[in-house]
């Protein structure tokens, strides 16, 4: 919901950072791999009980996230870049609701559980429509950079960063901010299902017999 407005600020930020790293002959799938590296383990830090530590983690790997584009922009984009940035996004996103399951099986599996079908549910409509999207070469005005079509939603980028914020601060309650978080994010699925139907529906139509 916040990031078109966010990216406008915090893009010449991140501009500025990736420059140094451009410089220093750091490509941007370098950035994407270790981001993800570094995040992936805040799920033995979360399994452990090191909230604060997962934390870093997690955020580490997020500012990664946002330099990454930045570095292929100053240097060369690449779809192959823009496939394995969102792939191990997601894998990313799933993995930080297990750290919370492992952490409190019995207080945190159904909330974690249910937090990483809701991410199937938002990660399923955003590719499944970006595929098509590029296919009617339907453009997103907000993200023209971008190798994806990046629909709209309740919850995105900011959102989710503040819920894992929030479930790290404290953890004692995740059952109850993941289950919460996780009706917002069905609300975007949702949405972005009808959206996403509706848009192709009166778009051009699919060769006739294929759906």
């Amino acid at each position: 919901m916040l990031d078109p407005i966010l990216s406008r600020t915090i893009r010449p930020i991140v501009k500025a950072t990736a420059g140094p790293l451009v410089k220093a002959g750091i490509t941007a799938d370098q950035v994407t791999i270790t981001g993800f590296l570094i995040g992936i383990l805040a799920v033995p830090a979360l399994a452990y009980g090191q909230y604060e530590l997962a934390l870093v983690l997690i955020l580490i790997n997020r500012i990664s996230d946002g330099l990454d584009g930045a570095v292929a922009r100053l240097t060369q984009t690449s779809d192959a870049g823009g496939y394995l940035d969102i792939s191990l996004d997601f894998i990313f996103y799933s993995a930080v609701p297990f750290g919370f399951l492992l952490a409190d099986i019995q207080q945190n599996a159904i909330a974690a559980g249910f937090l990483m079908l809701t991410f199937m549910g938002t990660g399923a409509t955003f590719l499944a429509f970006a595929v098509l999207a590029n296919k009617r070469g339907i453009v997103n005005p907000n993200y023209p950079n971008k190798s994806l079509h990046y629909m709209g939603g309740l919850t995105e980028g900011f959102e989710t960063i503040a819920a894992f914020v929030i479930f790290c601060l404290w953890p004692q309650w995740f059952w109850f901010t993941a289950l919460l978080f996780a009706g917002l994010c069905w609300l975007t699925a949702l949405t972005r299902l009808w959206a996403g139907y509706r848009t192709l529906q009166t778009n051009l139509t699919l060769d006739p017999g294929k759906e």
